[in-house]
């Protein structure tokens, strides 16, 4: 197994990742936007369950993919984020404290960033970041129909599966075996 194959597989993924993400996110604030005035900054709240690295290449992505599509932070976009610093017993309260903010959108990533956020609202949108089963873990309803106020992105892909393995096979002519190690959580 080429070490180059699996780094760009990686890579490959993070790049669908965060535009679907964005996309996810984008899309909710569609919905509440109609009805704010068009002069008011979008409000986006971030939850997550490690410390904050604001040189991050994914949180730099995430603002670039923003910029592109018109919204500059501090301008027509405000962004709240809050983290545990590897604290989850902090996540309720940190949730509550963006809800009380009155925000447009809650982004949360990780299952338990989700579950406060999910315990914290009803009525504010979630979009939910790098989970891997959000039907089995009780998120949502279906993948197809979410239902309340969660939506986003799912890790959990098995349908490529397959492709996966066909692009290792391209990548790595001779391979005969491969091992998958999953955690279901």
């Amino acid at each position: 197994m080429s070490g180059k194959g699996i780094e760009a597989e990686k890579k490959h993924m993070n790049e669908k990742i965060r535009v679907l993400t964005l996309c996810a996110l984008l899309s909710a604030l569609c919905a509440s936007a109609e009805a704010q005035q068009p002069t008011k900054a979008a409000r986006i709240g971030f939850l997550g369950a490690t410390s904050f690295s604001p040189a991050s290449a994914r949180i730099e992505a995430f603002r670039q993919g923003l910029r592109e599509l018109g919204y500059v932070e501090g301008k027509n976009i405000v962004i709240e984020a809050r983290y545990t610093d590897a604290r989850p017993e902090r996540l309720a309260d940190l949730a509550a404290e963006l809800v009380r903010l009155n925000l447009d959108i809650i982004m949360a990533q990780g299952g338990q960033s989700i579950r406060a956020a999910q315990n914290a609202t009803k009525t504010i949108p979630i979009v939910m970041i790098a989970v891997s089963d959000p039907v089995s873990l009780g998120f949502v309803a279906s993948l197809a129909r979410p239902g309340e106020n969660i939506t986003g992105l799912s890790t959990q892909a098995p349908e490529l599966g397959g492709k996966r393995l066909e692009l290792l096979k391209e990548i790595v002519p001779k391979l005969s075996r491969v091992a998958v190690s999953w955690e279901s959580k």
